[in-house]
C-alpha cells in the first residue's frame, strides 16, 4: 500500500478499442493487488478487475480534451485505455502503477498473499495432486533400459535440472558427471519420454562445448548408452533445435554442436527455431501490426490490408509452424521409424521445452487430456527449468530475458486442436486459463527458474497449486466434440503443416474486444446444447417412470370409477391425480416430436447471444477466463438437416 500514491480517482473514463467514440464513466481504485474501475453509468455495477502482476506496461500520453490518457497493456493481451479528468491525478495513478507492477522480491508477488478458503492440509493435498515420478511408471520406467538417477539430488551437478532423473541404465556417475562438464550450464542429456511399444525414447540436454575440435569420452558414452538403450535401432538422431548459423556462431565462442566423427552411430540434423529475442520481436509485431492497437497505443481498427500484411510480416505464424515441424520430425522418429532422438538448443530450457512437448502431444493420447496436458507442463517446463520468472518478467529485471517461449507452445497446441477437433479432451478456454496463471502469479506453479528456487522458496507450503484448481473446475474446460474412442483420439497424430492450415488465434489475442465479434461462441453454443440435451434426457426419464407408475396405479386399481387409456393422448383418471401434470404435458408431440417443442424447461434451443450470457453469465469484466472467440449461431437449429450428419465422419470431424 505504501506504493499507492492515490487509491481513488472519480470521473474516469474507459474508451472502446474497437468504437472509438463509444465510452463508460465509472470510478477507479488501486489496491495492493488490483487496479478496479466500476462503472457508475446506466444503473448497473460493472467492475473490471485487473492483477498488477499482469500488467506489462503503463503509458501516460498527451493531455486531449476529455483529460489525460492512461493506457495500461497486460501480458493477457488485455489493452485498458482510460482518460483521467485532471493531469495530476493521471501522474500519480501511472507513477503507483508502475511500481505495482514492477516488483523486486518474489514475496511481492501475488502468490504469497492470495488466501482463498483453505486449511494446511488441503493446500499440501493442492501440491501432491501432480506426481513426476507416477508419469514415468505410466511410461513404464524404471525397467531394465532406464534407471532413476539421484546424482544431481543436491543441485551439484546442474543447477536447474530437478533433483531426479532417469538415464540409461548402463550409465555410471562418473559418465553422468564427465558428459554434464561438456554441456552447457552442467545439463547432460536425461531423458523426456519413453515408447513402450518399441523402446524409443526421447532425451534432451543443452549444446555441447565442443568449440571447433573439442570432444569428452563421457559425453560420447553417455550418448552411446542412449542409443543401447533401444535395442530396435542401430543409430539415433540427435536434433539442434537452431538454425545452423546460430550453432556456428556459438561454436566459434567455444560451444557448438555435435560433431558425428566424434559420436558413433548418430544423424545430426538441424530444425532452425529462432532465438528468444527474435521470437519477443515478432509478437510484439504481431500485436503492433495485426491487431488493435498500434505502438504508440493508438486506437484504431485495422484494414483488411493492414491486418494480413502485419500478419506476415511479424513473422508469427511462420515460428509457429517451425516449432510444429520439429515436434512431427521427432514423434515420426519415434513411433514411425523407432528411433531414440536427443534434442537441444542452447541450454536447453526454451527451444528443447516447446519441441519436446509439441512431439510428446503428438505421440501420446494422454497428454491430448485435461490432466495430461497439466502433467506435460510440470514435467517438461516446470521440472526441466524453463526460466518462467525472467521469459515472463514475473520481476523487474533485464527485458531481453523476456519471450513468448510457452505462448508458442500453448499456441502449437491450439492449431493442433483447430486441426483435430475431436482429439482433445480439454477446449480453448482450459489453453487460456493456463496463459492467463502463468503470467498472472497467483498460483506458485510457475514462479522461479528451476527447480532448486522453487524448493527455496518453499512453494508447497506458502501458495496454492493451479493444477488442483483447474481439476476442481474441470467441466468447465471439457471439450464437447471429444470422445475417447474417437479415431482421432487414438495414436499418433499426424497434421499438415502446409501454410493454410495455420491460423491467428483471436480467442487469445482478441478475446477482450467485445466490438470484434458477437459473443456467443461455438464451444460455448455446444455448451449449451449438451446441458440442454442432459436436461431433455432426464425429463424423458422422469416422464417414462411416471407413466410407468401411473400404469401399473391403473392395472391394480379395483375401483370403477378409475379407467386407463393406454394411448398417449387419452388420461381418464378417476380422483387420484396425484401422479399427473396437466393433460398438455402428454400429448401425441411428447412422443413424436423434436423435444425441444416440450416447456419447460426448454422452449428452443435457438436463443440469442443476450439470453446465453443472462443464462451463463459469462462476465467479461469479472472472470476473464471465461472469455473465447466467439460466432453467432443463433440462426441455426441444432436439430436442422444440417446437424444431423454422422458427428463421427471426416467431414463433420
Amino acid at each position: 500500500m505504501e506504493h499507492i500514491r492515490l487509491p481513488k480517482v472519480e470521473k474516469v473514463r474507459l474508451l472502446d478499442r474497437v468504437f472509438t467514440k463509444k465510452s463508460r464513466l465509472g470510478t477507479l481504485y488501486l489496491t495492493a493487488t488490483h487496479t478496479i474501475f466500476v462503472e457508475s453509468e446506466g444503473g448497473m455495477r460493472n467492475e473490471t478487475w485487473v492483477l498488477h502482476s499482469l500488467v506489462y506496461s503503463v503509458a501516460k500520453q498527451a493531455a486531449i480534451p476529455l483529460g489525460c490518457p492512461l493506457v495500461i497493456h497486460c501480458k493477457n493481451f488485455q489493452v485498458l485505455h482510460f482518460v483521467i479528468p485532471q493531469d495530476r491525478d493521471c501522474h500519480d495513478v501511472y507513477v503507483s502503477l508502475q511500481r505495482l507492477s514492477e516488483p523486486e522480491r518474489y514475496e511481492e508477488l501475488y502468490c504469497f498473499s492470495y488466501k482463498p478458503d483453505f486449511d494446511e492440509k488441503e493446500r499440501r493435498q493442492e501440491w501432491d495432486f501432480l506426481d513426476l515420478r507416477s508419469e514415468y511408471s505410466r511410461m513404464g520406467i524404471p525397467n531394465s533400459l532406464w534407471k532413476l538417477s539421484l546424482v544431481n539430488r543436491h543441485y551439484k551437478v546442474s543447477d536447474t535440472y530437478p533433483a531426479e532423473l532417469f538415464v540409461p541404465t548402463s550409465t555410471t556417475p562418473l559418465v553422468i558427471t564427465g558428459s554434464s562438464k561438456f554441456r552447457s550450464r552442467g545439463r547432460f542429456p536425461a531423458l523426456s519420454y519413453y515408447s513402450k511399444e518399441n523402446h524409443a525414447a526421447i532425451c534432451r540436454s543443452s549444446q555441447p562445448l565442443s568449440g571447433f575440435s573439442a570432444r569428452c569420452m563421457e559425453d560420447e558414452q553417455m550418448l552411446e548408452g542412449i542409443l543401447r538403450s533401444n535395442p530396435r535401432s542401430d543409430f539415433m538422431y540427435v536434433v539442434d533445435t537452431r538454425p545452423k548459423l546460430n550453432a556456428l556462431a556459438n561454436r566459434a565462442a567455444g560451444k557448438g554442436y555435435e560433431n558425428e566423427d566424434n559420436y558413433s552411430d548418430i544423424k545430426f540434423r538441424f530444425v532452425a527455431i529462432e532465438n528468444i529475442h527474435v521470437m519477443r520481436s515478432s509478437q510484439q509485431k504481431m500485436l503492433e501490426d495485426s491487431c488493435v492497437v498500434n505502438a504508440v497505443c493508438e486506437l484504431r481498427s485495422p484494414s483488411m490490408s493492414e491486418f494480413l500484411d502485419g500478419l506476415e510480416s511479424s513473422g508469427w505464424l511462420k515460428h509457429i509452424k517451425a516449432v510444429l515441424d520439429a515436434g512431427v520430425f521427432i514423434a515420426k522418429a519415434i513411433a514411425v521409424e523407432g528411433v531414440s532422438v536427443l534434442v537441444h538448443c542452447s541450454d536447453g530450457w526454451d527451444r528443447t521445452a516447446q519441441v519436446c512437448s509439441v512431439a510428446c502431444v503428438l505421440l501420446d493420447p494422454y497428454y491430448r487430456t485435461i490432466k495430461g496436458l497439466m502433467v506435460l507442463i510440470e514435467k517438461e517446463w516446470v521440472s526441466f527449468g524453463h526460466k518462467f520468472s525472467h521469459r515472463s518478467s514475473h520481476l523487474v529485471g533485464d527485458p531481453k530475458e523476456e519471450s513468448p517461449v510457452i505462448d508458442q507452445f500453448l499456441e502449437c497446441v491450439w492449431q493442433l486442436m483447430e486441426q483435430f477437433p475431436c482429439a482433445f479432451e480439454f477446449n480453448e478456454r482450459f489453453l487460456i486459463t493456463i496463459h492467463s496463471h502463468i503470467y498472472s502469479c497467483q498460483y506458485g506453479n510457475f514462479i522461479g527458474n528451476n527447480h532448486r528456487e522453487r524448493r527455496e522458496l518453499r512453494l508447497p507450503e506458502r501458495t496454492h497449486s493451479l493444477w488442483h484448481y483447474l481439476w476442481s473446475n474441470r467441466a468447465d474446460y471439457t471439450n464437447p466434440l471429444y470422445r475417447a474412442n474417437h479415431r482421432q483420439t487414438q495414436g499418433l497424430l499426424q497434421p499438415s503443416t502446409t501454410p493454410c492450415w495455420f491460423k491467428f488465434w483471436r480467442g487469445l489475442y482478441n478475446r477482450f474486444d467485445r466490438g470484434m465479434h458477437p459473443r456467443q461462441s461455438v464451444e460455448d453454443y455446444l455448451h449449451a446444447i449438451q446441458e440442454e440435451t442432459e436436461q431433455l434426457e432426464e425429463l424423458l426419464a422422469s416422464h417414462k417412470q411416471r407413466i410407468s407408475k401411473l400404469e401399473e396405479k391403473q392395472a391394480w386399481n379395483s375401483s370403477p370409477k378409475a379407467t386407463f387409456d393406454k394411448s398417449p393422448t387419452a388420461w381418464i383418471l378417476g380422483n387420484d391425480l396425484e401422479l399427473a401434470n396437466t393433460p398438455q404435458d402428454y400429448t401425441s408431440d411428447f412422443l413424436t416430436s423434436s423435444p425441444c417443442q416440450l416447456k419447460p424447461p426448454c422452449s428452443s434451443l435457438t436463443f440469442s447471444p443476450q439470453d446465453f450470457n443472462k443464462t451463463y453469465n459469462f462476465s467479461h469484466s469479472n472472470d476473464s477466463d471465461r472469455e473465447s472467440g466467439i460466432v453467432d449461431l443463433s440462426s441455426r437449429s441444432p436439430f436442422s438437416e444440417e446437424s444431423t450428419r454422422d458427428q463421427d465422419s471426416d467431414d463433420t470431424a
